[in-house]
C-alpha cells in the first residue's frame, strides 16, 4: 500500500508540478506580452512628442520669420516715409524763402514805386506771381506728399499680400 500512496503522490506532485510549469510558462508569456506592449506604447508615445515638438517649434520658427520680415517691411517704410518728410520740408523751406525773397523784392519795387498807379500795377503783378507760385508749388508738395506716400505703403502692402497668401495657402 505504501507503493500505490508513493505512486499516487508522485503522480500528484507530478501534476502539480505541471502545473506550476503551464502556470510559471504563462506567466511569463503574459510578463513578455504585456513588456512588449509597454514598450511599444513608450515608443509611439515618444515618437508622438517628438512629431508634436517638431511641429510646434516649425512653427514657432515660421512665425519668428514672420514677425522678423514683418517688422524689415516696417522699417523699411519708416525710412521711406523719413526720407519723404526730409524731402518735403525742404521743398517748403524753398518755397517759404523764394516766397520771402519775392517779398522783399516787390517790397523795395513798391517802396520806389513814383506814382499811386505804378504801385498797384507792382502790387498787382506781385499778388498775380505770388498766386502762380502758390498753385504750381502746392501741386508739386501734393504730388510729393502721394509719391511717399505710395513708396512708404508699398513694404507694408507687399509684406501683407505674402503674409495673406502663406496664410491662405496654409489653410
Amino acid at each position: 500500500m505504501t507503493t500505490k500512496k508513493t505512486n499516487a503522490t508522485e503522480a500528484t506532485t507530478k501534476q502539480i508540478e505541471d502545473a506550476v510549469e503551464v502556470g510559471k510558462k504563462s506567466v511569463e508569456q503574459a510578463m513578455k506580452a504585456s513588456t512588449k506592449n509597454y514598450n511599444q506604447a513608450v515608443c509611439m508615445t515618444k515618437e508622438q512628442v517628438e512629431k508634436a515638438s517638431k511641429a510646434f517649434f516649425k512653427s514657432y520658427d515660421e512665425a519668428t520669420a514672420l514677425n522678423k520680415d514683418s517688422i524689415d517691411a516696417v522699417v523699411k517704410a519708416s525710412e521711406v516715409l523719413t526720407k519723404g518728410a526730409e524731402a518735403f520740408g525742404k521743398a517748403y523751406y524753398g518755397i517759404a524763402q523764394s516766397s520771402a525773397e519775392a517779398s522783399v523784392e516787390a517790397t523795395k519795387a513798391m517802396l520806389g514805386a513814383k506814382s499811386a498807379k505804378e504801385f498797384v500795377e507792382i502790387q498787382a503783378e506781385f499778388a498775380r506771381t505770388s498766386f502762380d507760385n502758390f498753385l504750381s508749388e502746392s501741386t508739386r508738395l501734393s504730388e510729393m506728399s502721394v509719391k511717399v506716400a505710395n513708396d512708404a505703403a508699398e513694404p507694408l502692402t507687399s509684406r501683407m499680400n505674402e503674409v495673406a497668401s502663406r496664410f491662405s495657402a496654409s489653410a
